[in-house]
């Protein structure tokens, strides 16, 4: 088969990214497209494959995409797969809406329906600037209709968690399938030296609550890293002396403070969440809202706790909680219960569904062609 693989823009290595890569090592001759694309950010696997840009790579894109959101589904639309046997979109903004050839097999890969015109839209149009805060209400009523006129351009969905299962009924009245994303545990460890702080980790954003998490803190006079960039002046000003930010934090120090803190914070409520899974690889519990992709992989009372109104006083509840039953979680159990979240893992479920989804398809979807002799370079074209 012809494979594509379709990623709403590639600007990091990120959650999403991280399932790119994972579906670029399955089909290593697939072509990506993706609207705006940054190869210095990516990693050397997904750097191998063929990456095909829309034209908003020339109008500086790779600064500016999120401004050209009104004009995301004219690029995508302009992509030509009618080439490909196989399509695989890797959706938490408008990638699904390729267009592909009648009997190609369109798969998406769902990890969350666009939240910014969904139900995080007030949250979104609360932080915008006045000029885009405007463009947004314009734009928000098409763009919704667009998205779930799209959803009909799909074959099969599979949802990165329940709670994204149940958004992609909700929002496109369709079913998907469950296939949690990958999660390198490996690369975690168990530390021998817990210290005196709490954590907060991720990049800032008003969905996540951070903000409940530095006052909480704040209040009981507790000691709060927070890694991650983002923290507006707001933020920062209303944290107390036992809070500390710190920005643009390499992989080695984050995996230090990973395995050091007493507890990871986490009070927003996250499509699925893989900062809780990487903290608990790291040995160490979770104090997370019992919303979202949390309340399926955080396990209570034994690899952490939950709180359920978002709120200050029920994160201090919370928090003291935690403090009277610290010792009892395991560090060994509470990793072993990550480490079943693995890419190979991930990589098994999805092959799995593709193959069995293929030949209840038919043979129309299996035009096979020559196998590639050589490699193909990267590049990135418009």
């Amino acid at each position: 088969m012809k494979v594509a693989i379709v990623h709403y823009w590639l600007v990091g290595m990120r959650g999403g990214e991280k399932v790119v890569e994972e579906i670029c090592k399955l089909y290593p001759d697939a072509d990506i497209f993706t609207l705006v694309a940054d190869p210095s950010k990516l990693s050397p696997t997904i750097n191998h494959h063929r990456i095909k840009t829309s034209f908003l790579q020339s109008w500086g894109g790779v600064k500016h995409y999120q401004k050209f959101l009104p004009l995301m589904p004219f690029a995508l639309e302009r992509f030509d797969l009618t080439d490909y046997d196989l399509v695989i979109s890797s959706e938490a903004g408008p990638a699904k809406a390729i267009i592909t050839r009648p009997d190609a097999l369109h798969i998406c890969y769902c990890h969350s329906p666009m939240r910014y015109i969904w139900d995080c839209s007030t949250e979104y149009l609360g932080g915008a600037g006045r000029l885009s805060r405007l463009i947004m209400y314009l734009s928000f009523p098409v763009l919704r209709v667009w998205d779930v006129t799209t959803a009909a351009r799909v074959d099969h969905f599979i949802a990165n968690s329940q709670f994204v299962a149940k958004r992609i009924e909700k929002f496109y009245r369709r079913k998907a399938v469950v296939i949690n994303p990958p999660v390198n545990v490996e690369r975690f460890g168990i530390s021998d030296v817990v210290e005196d702080y709490y954590l907060c980790a991720g990049q800032i954003t008003p969905y996540k609550k951070i903000e409940i998490a530095v006052a909480a803190c704040t209040r009981l006079n507790r000691n709060l890293l927070v890694l991650g960039s983002g923290a507006t002046p707001a933020l920062r000003s209303m944290a107390g002396p036992t809070v500390t930010f710190q920005d643009n934090v390499d992989d080695l120090t984050m995996e230090k403070h990973f395995a050091r803190c007493k507890a990871l914070l986490y009070p927003g409520v996250e499509d699925f969440g893989i900062v809780p899974l990487e903290v608990m690889a790291s040995g160490r519990p979770v104090i997370a809202m019992g919303r979202g992709g949390a309340s399926e992989t955080v396990v209570e009372g034994r690899t952490g706790i939950f709180f359920y109104q978002q709120t200050v006083d029920a994160l201090v509840d919370a928090i003291k909680s935690f403090e009277d039953v610290a010792s009892s979680f395991v560090p060994d159990d509470i990793r072993r219960h990550a480490l079943s979240y693995s890419n190979a893992r991930f990589q098994h479920e999805l092959s799995t569904f593709i193959s069995t989804r293929i030949s209840e398809e038919g043979a129309s979807l299996m035009r096979l062609r020559p196998p590639v002799s050589e490699t193909v370079p990267s590049a990135i074209a418009v």
